[in-house]
């Protein structure tokens, strides 16, 4: 007999007993679901982290306060990382001679709360002081009005640009330049609109309020916060030269000794994406842990629908071996019939997880994926999945005593 005469019989049994099958396909399907589902999602995230910090380009970096890897060593825990004062960072920016852009900011809260005449956004605001420098190197774009210049910054203007969402949410799309918003209990006029970026890592850009930094620190600087550096590089392959030139010269700024430690630190973009892309493993192993618990879940089931049917089909398989079937075609019968359930629960669950994966994916801002490598990962566990729950019942199938089997009732 064929593999295909196999399959054939198979089918007809798994119609025979519709109910039993559809239930274990159902289980074998969330499980696969989840699997996908939650792989595909992982690699939408990739795709929106490395897409969003693409935009800071590879060739800019930034001065921190801290260190920007996690390190336990007793070197690293001794180090007494200083905010960056504001004399500091503009010491450094008037003293960088390297073909490159500087830009002083600070992050005073990710919790404010903006009012215009017309609404009130939720807590959740980011308020930013910035230089005129800001917006190239963190990558965004305007959509309407100007930036903050270095007369805003030098004059302690009273002038903001917002985020895209906060001008929804403040003036419903209508043209907010030249108009007011409260932060604070301090009032600002808008300048400048940002353009969108995607929802889900846009950390806070899409409602964002970006003040000049010298008015910022006269109204919301808070004691012991700490400045951020940015820097662009014009030319990316000189971006390691520049740290090293700007690494130097920050010591210099902060009087450091030739045997003192740098307490500071240096920030690319690659770096911060490349440690989100790989916090995300936990993830992944929650995934497969998942699926490993529905799967075996569902292999115990199956096993015992599959004896149940090695009983009832009793008289079945007696008249078969009585007319000539061999143990070894009874046996490849049941395994058959046990991988072809697995596979269409499989298939189920492989449509199921790429349509679920791809809508969070979509909601996060990432790209349409279709995961092959989890396709094929999920076949190979369908295929196991069935070998190992249908090869008890197949065995004990293929032992029946063919005189027995005929009068079994």
């Amino acid at each position: 007999m064929t593999l295909i005469d196999d399959i054939k019989i198979a089918l007809v049994s798994v119609k025979s007993n519709i109910g039993r099958a559809i239930l274990t396909c159902l289980i074998i399907a969330i499980g696969i679901m989840a699997l996908v589902g939650m792989l595909t999602t992982i690699d939408g995230m990739k795709a929106s982290i490395t897409k969003n910090f693409s935009l800071l380009g590879t060739n800019t970096f930034t001065i921190i306060n801290g260190s920007a890897f996690i390190d336990f060593n007793d070197e690293y825990e001794n180090i007494d990382y200083k905010p960056i004062s504001i004399k500091e960072a503009e010491s450094f920016k008037n003293n960088f001679k390297f073909p490159a852009l500087v830009s002083v900011y600070m992050s005073y809260s990710w919790a404010a709360v903006v009012k215009s005449s017309f609404a009130k956004s939720n807590p959740n605001v980011q308020l930013t002081g910035a230089d005129e420098n800001f917006l190239e190197i963190n990558g965004q774009e305007l959509y309407k009005g100007r930036f903050i210049t270095k007369q805003d910054v030098e004059h302690q203007m009273r002038v903001a640009v917002i985020g895209n969402e906060l001008n929804e949410i403040l003036f419903k799309n209508n043209n907010a330049i030249g108009k007011t918003i409260n932060c604070g209990g301090e009032k600002f006029m808008v300048i400048g609109i940002l353009k969108s970026k995607g929802q889900a890592f846009d950390f806070g850009s899409n409602r964002i309020v970006i003040l000049p930094y010298t008015t910022g620190k006269k109204n919301f600087y808070q004691s012991g916060k700490s400045y951020n550096i940015g820097v662009k590089v014009f030319n990316y392959t000189m971006l390691n030269t520049a740290i090293d030139y700007s690494k130097t010269l920050f010591r210099n700024i902060r009087k450091l000794k030739p045997k003192m430690s740098n307490n500071f630190d240096f920030e690319t973009s690659d770096g911060i994406s490349n440690r989100l892309i790989s916090s995300l493993s936990f993830v992944s192993i929650a995934a497969y842990v998942i699926a490993f618990i529905t799967l075996f879940g569902a292999s115990i089931g199956l096993m015992n629908i599959m004896l149940v049917s090695v009983k009832e089909r009793t008289k079945e398989i007696g008249t078969r071996k009585a007319i000539g079937a061999k143990n070894v075609q009874i046996l490849k019968q049941f395994l058959t019939e046990t991988i072809i359930i697995c596979q269409i629960g499989g298939l189920a669950g492989i449509v199921l997880g790429i349509i679920v994966g791809n809508l969070v994916s979509s909601l996060i801002d990432g790209p349409l994926i279709f995961p092959w490598a989890w396709i094929i990962l999920a076949i190979i566990l369908c295929t196991f999945v069935g070998l190992l729950s249908g090869i008890m019942p197949a065995r004990q199938a293929a032992k029946l005593n063919p005189i027995e089997s005929l009068r079994y009732e």
